[in-house]
């Protein structure tokens, strides 16, 4: 496995912090266990949708929850009927819990179950003062600098 220092590029940058420690995080994670699996999709140019497939789960034993851009989804099962027999088990029925970083201004929109799939719709709203907009260019007299007739006329 290979490590990486990420001291360089502290020394380096200025305010991208949050950045730096993302990658450093994702460069020391442990290995997930990828379950459940899971698609990101693009769906527009600040839309997003993140597909979870959680079959055998209803909805009241999943759980979604966004903190300081952090997206968590939860599955927990309840407890099985102890009086069924089975003579192979291969549907997952474990607990599970998966995060997904997200940037900033990006929020979850809505979230829906559907034929085992657990879809969470995001969408990247950027605040009215961050949004590129227009200056208008004035065309006239210069403004006058205060003070500046009065020298002239002594």
């Amino acid at each position: 496995m290979r490590t990486f220092d990420f001291a360089p590029l502290y020394r380096s940058v200025v305010g991208f912090d949050r950045l730096a420690d993302l990658l450093e995080s994702a460069a020391t994670e442990t290995a997930s266990t990828g379950y459940p699996p899971y698609n990101i999709e693009r769906t527009a140019e600040n839309e997003y949708r993140i597909e979870i497939a959680v079959a055998g789960f209803r909805p009241e034993e999943l759980n979604v929850e966004v903190k300081e851009n952090l997206l968590t989804v939860q599955g927990r099962k309840a407890a099985n009927d102890e009086t069924r027999r089975y003579l192979h088990r291969g549907l997952a029925e474990r607990n599970f819990e998966r995060r997904f970083q997200l940037a900033d201004y990006v929020v979850v929109t809505d979230a829906n179950l559907q034929d085992g799939l657990l879809q969470l719709s995001l969408k990247r709203e950027l605040p009215e003062a961050l949004k590129p907009r227009r200056i208008e260019i004035g065309v006239g007299k210069a403004p006058l600098i205060e003070g500046e007739g009065s020298e002239r006329a002594a």
